[in-house]
């Protein structure tokens, strides 16, 4: 098990103040000390802001852009893995995006698509489709769109990126990766039946131990802690896969009948156990991010249908999908409309991270040549 993320909420205003940035930039090593002196690693720091209008109002784009290059630079300078710059609605800011995302490397943010007051925000699934599109064509590879994200009934301060937009209080949230525990404790159990109770003992006390750490953290520095997102982020080692880990408990393969009920076995069991959560606090299914995954999807055991199956039980919606490069706007919005229908059915948080590769078709690998993905073979949207 390791801390995938510390992440850390604030609000910015305009001029950016480079003393904020360094500020935030101490904090997160400390924070970052204090786990790794206890034996827990820590995979990046982030710092995530309210959403991107509220501090740059009606100023140019080429007024936006210098300010965000400039919060990336001081990131870069201060340590700072990562940084998003929030959610929006209005189609004149989502149309900025794909520009904002192709002139910077480690910012990221999304689009609000719906939430349980106002239902499904048609419009605003139709400039992110088209979005998704227009990142795909200028970034490389289409990579820009692993910063970006469409979210539906999403609470602010999600430790993960690119779903985060912070909200309130100066704060910091944890989320965590121990696919590898889940692997662990459905070994231990050998049935299903045992599987939540196993799981539930594993995770406990590794969850206490980080919980106890951050809730000294937050008050010796006084900055809030908001909770941890307990939600087992997957691995791109082999032996740590979600997809291997289910079939532990010999129901079959991943995707495969009993996938949904163990799906939700896994989400009872985290939900109950005793820390201050935030986030999705769920099951985390993202292709791209999962040996396992990447493998099932390869092989067509798993489609969009069966994510989003899972995520009715748990987890986040559609995660870092690989698709056909020259798939629609309109078949992107169809995608989009599901995800945001079953938030809102649902009152839950989810979200869409949706990834056309360019120049690739159906039956073509994906290459992307990055340290945070595994590479898998594109499939129809319809197995």
């Amino acid at each position: 098990m390791k801390i995938r993320t510390i992440t850390y909420g604030t609000d910015l205003e305009y001029p950016l103040k480079a003393s904020k940035i360094r500020k935030i930039g101490r904090f997160l090593s400390k924070a970052k000390a204090v786990f790794e002196n206890k034996g827990i690693g820590v995979q990046t720091v982030r710092m995530v802001t309210q959403p991107w209008p509220v501090y740059l109002r009606k100023r140019s784009l080429r007024m936006r852009l210098r300010y965000i290059n400039d919060l990336e630079e001081l990131c870069k300078e201060n340590q700072i893995d990562f940084a998003s710059i929030g959610t929006v609605q209005n189609p004149s800011h989502i149309r900025a995006i794909p520009e904002i995302l192709s002139a910077t490397s480690i910012v990221s943010g999304s689009v609000t698509i719906g939430n349980r007051k106002n239902g499904i925000d048609f419009l605003a699934c139709q400039k992110t489709a088209r979005s998704i599109l227009e990142i795909s064509r200028c970034t490389k590879r289409g990579f820009g769109n692993f910063r970006f994200a469409g979210i539906a009934s999403c609470p602010s301060d999600i430790p993960f990126f690119p779903a985060s937009y912070h909200e309130g209080k100066t704060c910091f949230s944890i989320g965590i990766e121990c696919s590898d525990l889940v692997a662990r404790a459905f070994c231990r159990a050998k049935s299903l039946a045992k599987a939540g109770h196993y799981l539930k003992l594993v995770l406990a006390k590794e969850f206490r131990k980080i919980d106890r750490l951050a809730q000294n953290l937050g008050k010796r520095e006084r900055v809030l802690f908001k909770g941890v997102d307990i939600s087992p982020a997957p691995s791109l080692v082999k032996d740590e896969s979600l997809a291997y880990a289910f079939e532990k408990l010999k129901l079959g393969k991943f995707g495969g009948p009993g996938t949904l009920a163990i799906s939700a076995i896994l989400t009872r069991a985290l939900r109950s156990i005793d820390v201050k959560k935030c986030g999705y606090s769920g099951l985390m299914l993202p292709v791209l991010e999962d040996y396992g995954l990447a493998r099932s999807w390869s092989r067509g055991a798993i489609d969009i249908g069966i994510i989003l199956a899972c995520s009715s039980v748990c987890g986040t919606g559609l995660d870092c999908i690989p698709l056909p490069g020259n798939i629609s706007a309109k078949e992107l919005y169809a995608i989009l409309l599901d995800v945001a229908a079953l938030s809102i059915q649902l009152n839950k948080p989810l979200s869409a991270r949706l990834f056309p590769v360019p120049g690739k078709k159906a039956g073509d690998m994906t290459d992307f040549k990055s340290r945070y993905l595994v590479d898998c073979r594109i499939t129809n949207l319809k197995q």
